[in-house]
């Protein structure tokens, strides 16, 4: 049986989130995915049919969104539907709502040197066998600097500083560039490479999303299995988020 998943693009063009969005869908496809694709963000508006998915692929830079929209993806992937995304299309979608960054793990909040910096992506040994058998790898690209969630594991990284500035006098540190993490019985996948759609083809870079769009899809298996699924059936009722708008 095919698997269901949501694309949602759009805010800033700079991020090419349209074209974005078609390698998403190729890719998923390939993994005999049903794929809907979406320029609204509306599509969020259906709570009921968001818990029916097995993955949302948001990809929307800069934007604005409803509070309710938000409740409801976050209700959807707490009962085991998988998140999954890229660069700022995930991590730089929502900068006034805390409740998202909560729930993906993390904001963008510089990239020093701007784009074209080369910078290494160092593939960690850890405990997820998602990045199993890659090597670390050299990118072009925009070097995100980011504030995160403790709670992710963190599957690759890379070293700050490269460019000068105001950052460097810090000691040098490795920055999350992959990561996981677990929103009620959902899987949450990020990856901040992404620029634009000539960094996602990547061959490196394209292998790392079809992992994480897989292993972010699994949740709904767990839900099936597990005896947790009734303290997570309605977010609202967690008294720690709603706060954003």
């Amino acid at each position: 049986m095919k698997k269901n998943a949501l694309i949602v693009w759009g805010g800033w063009d700079g991020h090419q989130p349209e074209q974005v969005a078609e390698i998403f869908k190729g890719i998923l496809e390939e993994e005999n995915f049903q794929v809907e694709v979406s320029n609204s963000l509306d599509s969020y508006a259906d709570k009921e049919k968001l818990k029916t998915l097995d993955l949302i692929v948001p990809h929307w830079t800069m934007g604005q969104i409803e509070q309710q929209y938000v409740l409801n993806i976050s209700e959807a992937v707490a009962a085991g539907v998988g998140l999954a995304g890229c660069h700022g299309g995930m991590c730089d979608s929502f900068r006034n709502n805390v409740d998202w960054q909560f729930m993906t793990g993390g904001n963008w909040v510089a990239h020093p040197g701007n784009d074209g910096v080369e910078y290494t992506v160092n593939i960690k040994h850890s405990s997820s066998p998602l990045l199993e058998g890659m090597s670390d790898f050299k990118v072009a690209s925009e070097q995100y600097y980011l504030h995160y969630d403790p709670a992710v594991e963190v599957l690759a990284t890379t070293r700050f500083p490269i460019v000068h500035g105001p950052h460097a006098a810090n000691k040098a540190v490795d920055m999350p560039v992959v990561w996981t993490k677990r929103w009620g019985l959902g899987n949450v996948f990020y990856n901040s490479l992404g620029h634009q759609a000539s960094i996602i083809a990547l061959p490196e870079v394209s292998l790392i999303m079809r992992r994480g769009f897989l292993w972010a899809s699994e949740g709904k298996r767990r839900t099936e299995k597990s005896n947790e699924a009734s303290i997570y059936e309605n977010v609202r009722n967690y008294t720690g988020m709603g706060d954003s708008q």
